[in-house]
């Protein structure tokens, strides 16, 4: 999957927001970024100081874990134990869009799993954070933009509206077309632990 184009990769001036996303998250900086259904904030999952900070923007509690987004399942060989083996098993290769929980690595931290012994994962649809992951070479958090209680941000302006001066940068795009938040399953059972 390595190399693959989506939709929307490739055109004139698409690698700039890309190149600032990189420089922002590598800097440790939290940002806002379209995704599949909503705007989302993100950060680098190793990163504790910028998971917080994200965590507090939202007034999200730590205990309730966070999904990492990637652009590809290869990136999330450090994160989940077995990936190779869950993910054939369990068909999760032809299943992108679709958050899996799935048995976390060891090296997966708690400010991740929210202390549980699982990690939600997703191969993003969307452009955009797919390149984002991919340039990283590593898979990003991905939490809603909202502060807790209010609907998700679903444009730029409404991620501004919510978060503008409180996060390092807001990327320009658009969300993907899903009604609402992604399918969550449990890899081990297929069980909709949150329908589409």
């Amino acid at each position: 999957m390595r190399g693959r184009k989506e939709h929307g990769e490739g055109q004139p001036g698409a690698d700039a927001p890309i190149r600032k996303g990189v420089h922002v998250l590598r800097g440790g900086g939290v940002i806002a970024y379209p995704n599949e259904s909503v705007y989302g904030l993100g950060c680098l999952p190793r990163n504790e100081k910028a998971v917080e900070r994200a965590l507090r923007l939202k007034g999200r509690d730590r205990s309730l874990g966070l999904i990492l987004i990637a652009g590809e399942w290869e990136q999330f060989e450090s994160w989940v134990a077995d990936l190779s083996t869950a993910a054939n098993s369990a068909g999760l290769r032809e299943s992108e869009g679709i958050t899996w929980v799935m048995r976390a690595s060891p090296n997966t931290p708690a400010w991740i799993t929210g202390g549980r012994d699982t990690v939600a994962v997703r191969v993003s649809l969307h452009p955009l954070a797919a390149a984002l992951s991919r340039a990283l070479d590593c898979p990003v958090v991905s939490t809603s933009c909202n502060p807790h209680g209010m609907p998700p941000a679903r444009t730029e302006r409404e991620a501004r509206h919510y978060f503008a001066g409180e996060v390092d940068w807001i990327m320009p795009g658009e969300c993907g077309p899903l009604e609402g938040p992604t399918e969550i399953r449990d890899a081990a059972t297929g069980a909709v632990l949150r329908p589409a």
